[in-house]
């Protein structure tokens, strides 16, 4: 059988990626095709197959500018040859599912939600272009709309990383899709050192991410901040924020894992799609305080691993943070919760959905 995998793009490593890893080793040597990719982006385990990339990749500048390119991103995935191939899995937040497939071949999906910039997140991504610019933008994002709809026929079945976006591809596209959270590696966070008196968030620094609010909430509890995380909006967030707050940009797996043991507590005030960095916080023995009617809510049992606030203001959330810093979260009944979204838990429920969706073979 040959398999092929589709991915938006190669351009870091963060949950999508993770997902896609564990995926492709299932299949050692498939091809993935992206379109387009940054050197030195992917670990070892991706690095290892053959990466195909669109005619994008030329104008990307090495895959480090790329977002004024999303008119043309359903043309190029459109673009991909995949003849021959008898199973394509695509792992799409934006359009790799719409990559289209040989006559005869499975297409499975894994989701990590429908794109954001043209549905729940569409006001968002127009408040942030001068005023001049948004009848254009919009008009592009309702053609972006329509294409997102017709090219969800092209997958035979969707795979959905939360309830949430479980919910999101039935009200968008009118599909199911089966629920199989991402793979989380458990075995390397683990609780260990002494717990401290910061709260703490991992959020890429753009708008949807609410770090400002997060700061805001901090500030209201009385604990300093850390902020692990990079992106557009850090020069306006340290302009504004006080001296509590720390930005530590990226780090290594091992300061991220520090951070983890010694926070008080994971602070996510955003609508997550999942959010790994829950299951990866529980799995080292800290408290989330999260949302409900977010994908952190597939994770964190209010009461038990945390805190789900009721909606995402800074009363609300403070509230919620002041709860569970005046009890104890026993480590063990977390870390047994994180345990069931680990890389092994993934591989049974992945691979036993390959088995019920592809045509059985006879030999010849």
């Amino acid at each position: 059988m040959r398999v092929a995998l589709v991915h938006d793009w190669l351009t870091g490593t963060r949950g999508g990626e993770a997902v896609l890893a564990e995926i492709a080793s299932f299949f050692p040597g498939a091809p993935i095709f992206t379109l387009f990719r940054k050197d030195g982006a992917v670990g070892a385990g991706l690095a290892s197959h053959p990466i195909h990339t669109s005619a994008l990749q030329r104008v990307t500048l090495g895959g480090r500018l790329y977002r004024p390119l999303l008119p043309l991103m359903p043309q190029a995935v459109a673009g991909f040859r995949l003849d021959g191939f008898d199973l394509i899995v695509s792992s799409s937040h934006c359009v790799a599912k719409g990559v289209i497939p040989p006559p005869g071949a499975v297409h499975v999906c894994y989701c990590h939600t429908p794109m954001r910039y043209a549905w729940d997140q569409r006001d968002d991504y127009l408040r942030q272009v001068t005023p001049l610019l948004r009848p254009l933008l919009r008009a592009e994002l309702e053609h972006m709309r329509t294409w997102d709809v017709v090219s969800s026929a092209r997958v035979d079945h969707f795979v959905a990383n939360s309830r949430l976006v479980a919910r999101r591809i039935e009200r968008y596209w009118r599909r199911e899709a089966e629920v199989i959270p991402p793979p989380v590696d458990v075995d390397f966070f683990t609780p260990g050192g002494e717990r401290g008196g910061h709260v703490l968030m991992v959020a890429a620094l753009v708008p949807y991410k609410r770090v400002e609010v997060g700061i805001a909430v901090a500030r209201e509890v009385g604990l300093p901040l850390h902020v692990i995380g990079e992106g557009p909006m850090r020069r306006a967030l340290r302009r504004g924020a006080p001296a509590t707050v720390h930005f530590l940009g990226r780090v290594t797996r091992e300061k991220l894992r520090d951070e983890f043991r010694s926070a008080a507590l994971l602070l996510v005030p955003n609508v997550e799609d999942f959010g790994m960095v829950t299951v990866e916080a529980l799995a080292c023995g800290t408290p989330v305080v999260g949302l409900e009617g977010s994908g952190t809510a597939d994770v964190v049992v209010s009461g038990e691993h945390g805190r789900l606030a009721p909606e995402g203001s800074v009363a609300a959330l403070v509230a919620a943070c002041r709860e569970v810093l005046g009890r104890e979260f026993p480590q063990g009944a977390l870390r047994t919760r994180a345990e069931g979204f680990s890389r092994q838990r993934f591989r049974r429920r992945f691979g036993y959905l390959l088995e019920r969706v592809l045509p059985a073979r006879t030999s010849p």
